[in-house]
């Protein structure tokens, strides 16, 4: 495309589009893979955890989600890698093997990598047993829980991916003034009897910070719902997020927030308390003044996959009728016609393997920063289609 750029609309996770960056650049999926993989690769990673790193990381961009994607790669990945906060040579550790069960400690690996690595563990024990866990403690930031939970739909499973954020402390218990808890991610990923696969990826706050701050970023407010203050008024400048003059709701919004809060929970039970990472709920928490606090190290994943087929035979055909039943449910709009998640995903996928996959501009630049950095060429610029 033209390297000056062009407006490009994108979906929320309910299809819904949202308003794109002012300025976005399009670059091959294929090109954006490999440069990825060599700047994990210049940072010590093994070229095969590189790629799958990397894989990982250009799934945010490559599916609509900008948010959980390259724009990353600077502001979270390489700066804990420098910080040594990230370990870019771990060789994480068995501590626990029950057959079904694993506990791992990463080492501080690469969350991007460990993640992935985690749910195959948990799919071989699965394809064993006919469901397995790997739980993992002294982690790091994984990106899209849902890429790691389709590892298992690869397979045929039914893929669980939890992660906590360490002791990064982002939300406040209903009711409560000091933040206690992260987004604490969720995604459940499952075959669709030859539909797209159904792939729910959420934090169980009302909005992950990579939404809130990439609106910031683009000088766009968020709805109301997302942020308030300290006096539960709602705030809808993103910027106030960061500067400490706000902080985010559970889903479910005022009305449904110990929804949101006890998914919270639940997740940091599974991916903390099971395999004994890194805590939010904690009493240090509350020697804070209230707003965030805690860095979002040792995070805890916890990896499931469940072979259905072991159980019984026909979950494919039934996976069909389901799914299939639900893409077909007449819309009270005809213009939105009925979708699941994941089904958006899916396509704006398969469009941006054709068309190129959309970046702000800045992401680009940053990108260009990185390359010379390293000694690297920037991926090139697709023209218009």
């Amino acid at each position: 495309m033209n390297p000056t750029t062009s407006p490009i609309r994108t979906e929320s996770p309910a299809g819904r589009p949202e308003a794109a960056a002012p300025e976005t650049v399009r670059v091959r999926y294929a090109d954006l893979l490999d440069f990825t993989s060599e700047v994990f690769t210049a940072r010590g990673l093994d070229p095969g955890r590189a790629r799958e790193a990397a894989r990982a990381l250009c799934y945010g961009d490559l599916t609509g989600f900008g948010s959980h994607g390259l724009v990353n790669l600077t502001r979270i990945y390489l700066p804990q890698i420098d910080e040594g906060r990230i370990d870019p040579r771990a060789e994480p550790r068995t501590v626990t093997d029950r057959g079904a069960a694993v506990l791992i400690d990463a080492g501080r690996a690469l969350g991007l990598w460990m993640a992935g690595a985690a749910m195959d563990v948990a799919v071989d024990r699965a394809a064993q047993y006919g469901i397995g866990v790997a739980a993992v403690r002294g982690a790091t930031h994984l990106g899209c829980a849902g890429h790691h939970a389709l590892r298992a739909v690869d397979r045929g499973m039914i893929g669980l991916v939890a992660s906590n954020c360490g002791r990064q402390r982002i939300a406040r218990p209903p009711g409560g003034a000091v933040t206690m808890l992260g987004t604490n991610p969720l995604s459940v990923a499952a075959p669709a009897g030859g539909h797209p696969p159904f792939v729910l990826d959420m934090s169980t706050t009302a909005a992950p910070t990579g939404r809130i701050r990439r609106a910031a970023r683009a000088g766009r407010p968020v709805p109301d719902g997302l942020l308030r203050d300290d006096g539960g008024a709602p705030v809808t400048d993103p910027a106030a997020f960061d500067a400490g003059r706000a902080h985010l709701m559970w889903l479910g919004g005022e009305a449904g927030q110990y929804k949101g809060f006890g998914l919270g929970i639940a997740v940091e039970v599974l991916a903390a308390l099971v395999p004994g990472a890194g805590l939010g709920a904690h009493p240090d928490a509350l020697a804070g003044d209230g707003g965030p606090s805690g860095r979002d190290d040792d995070i805890g994943f916890f990896a499931m996959a469940v072979a259905p087929g072991a159980l019984r035979p026909g979950t494919e055909v039934d996976a069909r009728t389901l799914f299939g039943a639900l893409l077909a449910c007449p819309p009270a709009d005809p213009d939105r016609p009925v979708r699941y998640p994941g089904w958006h995903e899916h396509r704006r996928a398969e469009e941006h393997l054709r068309t190129g996959v959309p970046l702000d501009a800045a992401v680009y630049a940053d990108l260009g920063a990185v390359a010379a950095s390293v000694g690297l060429s920037v991926p090139g610029l697709l023209e218009d289609r």
